[in-house]
């Protein structure tokens, strides 16, 4: 589907009120099919690949891949399926992705759930810091290639409990990511990374749609987010999943697509 310049990859299962999945960094739409499972006999499930991943455009210039025009591309990509409205599930990078849509595009956003996603950093020291960071990982993705980049970002402490998984999924996830473009990664990273996006956290407290915060606890980092958030939001809940880290839809996809079940189903009442 053709967004502005840029041609997206979107797959669409299911029918019923429309909710759109957001990947996480170095992943893909087709991530999510294992957790959605609970959710496409009743609505319509729109999973995309985000600037610079699967079999979406990577385009050359770093600043196209900006949070805001990618927020802005969602809010055309849906008026393209001709829906006025959706609940977004974001992942980490996706989560960001859709706290900038939710606050640029309020009135399209039915119900928020938010998965190890943080609103961005608030200082500019931290920022700075962040950007030089992941100014080097964009480096690090273009001169020494996709499976040096892969193998390294498989191995950081975030994923450290993807390690238990069933050697299978394991496969699928190192797979999945080995499928992406140099290209694609570094300006993503360059784009749309933390560093290079500004903070959302004083808009949080504008959202007034439903939001749901998942964690898992040996996430440290961003169980201590989401209590923060959780402050400013005015309508949200927080739920924790024991022992499970960072990507709860690949630790426990099953587990996780029932609590956006129940969430999504408990709101609408």
């Amino acid at each position: 589907m053709t967004v502005k310049d840029v041609e997206y990859n979107v797959s669409i299962l299911g029918e019923g009120e429309p909710i759109l999945f957001l990947h996480g960094f170095t992943s893909k739409g087709s991530s999510w099919e294992t957790s959605v499972r609970p959710l496409v006999e009743k609505y319509k499930v729109i999973l995309i690949d985000l600037l610079g991943h699967g079999d979406t455009s990577k385009p050359q210039d770093s600043s196209r891949y900006r949070i805001e025009h990618a927020a802005d591309d969602l809010a055309d990509l849906l008026q393209r399926l001709n829906l006025s409205r959706a609940s977004v599930v974001g992942y980490s990078m996706g989560g960001r992705l859709a706290i900038a849509f939710a606050a640029r595009h309020p009135s399209m956003v039915e119900k928020l759930v938010l998965e190890s996603a943080s609103p961005g950093l608030r200082s500019e020291q931290e920022r700075l810091a962040r950007i030089e960071q992941d100014e080097k990982l964009a480096e690090m993705i273009l001169t020494k290639g996709i499976p040096y980049f892969i193998d390294y970002w498989t191995n950081i402490p975030l994923f450290e409990s993807q390690k238990l998984l069933d050697k299978g999924i394991q496969k699928k996830v190192y797979e999945e990511r080995m499928s992406n473009d140099a290209m694609g990664l570094a300006n993503s990273l360059k784009g749309m990374g933390t560093g290079a996006q500004g903070s959302y956290w004083e808009c949080l407290d504008e959202l007034n749609c439903p939001v749901l915060l998942v964690t898992g606890s040996l996430d440290e980092k961003f169980c201590r987010i989401a209590d923060k958030m959780i402050k400013k939001l005015k309508n949200a809940s927080h739920t924790t999943f024991l022992n499970k880290g960072h990507a709860l839809h690949v630790e426990d996809p099953e587990k996780f697509g029932t609590i956006v079940l129940e969430f999504l189903s408990n709101s609408l009442k």
